[in-house]
């Protein structure tokens, strides 16, 4: 039985000043918990409603009922599980290859998608700007399926952050260059856009190689595409040249 105290807990984490507060996180879904497990995540406390996870430690794992889960869930249809997490503690950025660059992402979704995207081209690290979504952000979690057990995130001023590198710096924009057409190194900054505005003026500034996926329909009238769909196609054109 999940009792009121931890119902209380679990739901406030849906917010990031909780999130900080208590430094811990919610994932649901036995695929996501077992990637979280299985990684340098630390369990804080594991609620079923079946017979699963048989190896973990009983003084960390409730079992409660249907109805309970579905207090606690993030999700308008609940799984079978749901755990808490500790967030870790932040990690040294790295520069080593190709570091994606994020410039107030807001979707939770497209952050997530993105994460396991990073994780499938073997792109190490995400640098994310303060207004970027949450990475822990229970929508963020489930999105990235265990991908973000395998990445590391940071947020740092975006701005001070590329200044101070040392790194060719390309931004995705409407105007850029053909990225098919353009000889891409395999160490770099990757600056991906707002949802709704794309590339900052301040970062455009930065911005040394601009880059463009073109449209190919007969009208052209599309107006952009989605940034995790975008992430997608320039990280496969920059790893298809190693």
């Amino acid at each position: 039985m999940v009792s009121k105290n931890q119902i209380k807990l679990i739901t406030s984490l849906q917010q990031k000043k909780y999130r900080q507060i208590h430094q811990l996180f919610i994932a649901e879904g036995a695929k996501v918990i077992q990637e979280l497990l299985q990684s340098n995540f630390e369990l804080e406390q594991l609620f079923v409603t079946d017979s699963i996870f048989e190896s973990i430690n009983v003084s960390k794992k409730i079992v409660i009922s249907d109805a309970d889960l579905k207090k606690i869930s993030c999700l308008s249809t609940p799984n079978n599980c749901l755990a808490l997490f500790k967030i870790p503690k932040s990690k040294p950025v790295s520069n080593k290859g190709l570091v994606v660059a994020l410039d107030d992402v807001r979707d939770p979704g497209n952050l997530g998608t993105i994460i396991r995207l990073c994780d499938w081209f073997g792109i190490e690290q995400i640098i994310c700007s303060e207004h970027t979504v949450d990475v822990y952000n229970p929508k963020v979690v489930q999105a990235t399926m265990g991908s973000i057990s395998r990445v590391s995130i940071s947020y740092v001023d975006l701005e001070l952050y590329i200044q101070q590198s040392k790194c060719a710096v390309f931004g995705t924009f409407m105007d850029g260059k053909n990225v098919y057409k353009e000889n891409l190194p395999n160490q770099g900054i990757l600056i991906l856009g707002n949802e709704a505005n794309g590339i900052s003026n301040t970062l455009e500034k930065l911005v040394s190689n601009r880059l463009a996926i073109p449209r190919f329909g007969n009208l052209k009238q599309t107006e952009s595409l989605n940034v995790a769909t975008a992430t997608a196609i320039f990280l496969s054109e920059f790893k298809r040249k190693e």
